[in-house]
């Protein structure tokens, strides 16, 4: 009998490193699967069905919403977006450990659907810090960058609803703390 896989939420604010975190976990355990959302947006060039979205119309995603189908979902620019639960608890019961990156009323979301699940909150070590690496990037307007801490400070205030909260001061050190959380190493 093979033993189950685990879900694992990791919510932060943008600019605060889940991107690298989760690509640093995808390339060094092949157990772990990235969860694939749900989306009525069209596809961007290159996206492929199935492999970076399930891309449905939205008269499908209601559908799915309406059987009680997604462990999360929401509407962000005017588009839906939602976890397929299915496929989450298939890879679990296959033994898969499933990786969620989504934003924070997502995770609230899942901790009402598949409470078993851990919850990771990723936090930067201040909000100056986390401004210096939004900037850092160099993809965002002046009006975004300010939306965008304007946002992390209300995230900020919910980590305390998570089972862990991970600061980020140092990349290397919040990877292998959360790796120790999700059981990869002991």
């Amino acid at each position: 009998m093979s033993s189950l896989g685990k879900l694992t939420v990791l919510t932060g604010p943008s600019g605060v490193g889940k991107g690298t975190i989760v690509k640093r976990i995808l390339e060094k355990y092949s157990d772990v699967w990235l969860s694939i959302s749900a989306t009525t947006r069209k596809p961007r060039q290159g996206e492929i069905d199935q492999k970076h979205y399930f891309f449905l119309d939205v008269k499908e995603f209601k559908k799915v919403i309406d059987r009680g189908g997604f462990l999360e979902w929401a509407v962000f620019a005017n588009n839906f977006y939602g976890t397929p639960k299915d496929l989450v608890e298939e890879k679990i019961n296959k033994g898969i450990n499933v990786l969620l990156e989504i934003e924070l009323e997502g995770a609230r979301q899942v901790r009402k659907s598949f409470p078993q699940g851990l919850q990771i909150f990723l936090a930067p070590p201040n909000l100056s810090e986390l401004e210096k690496r939004i900037r850092g990037r160099g993809t965002d307007s002046e009006e975004s960058i300010i939306q965008r801490l304007d946002i992390a400070k209300k995230e900020l205030i919910a980590k305390k609803e998570f089972d862990a909260v991970i600061i980020n001061e140092d990349i290397d050190n919040a990877f292998y703390k959360i790796e120790r959380l999700m059981g990869l190493i002991l």
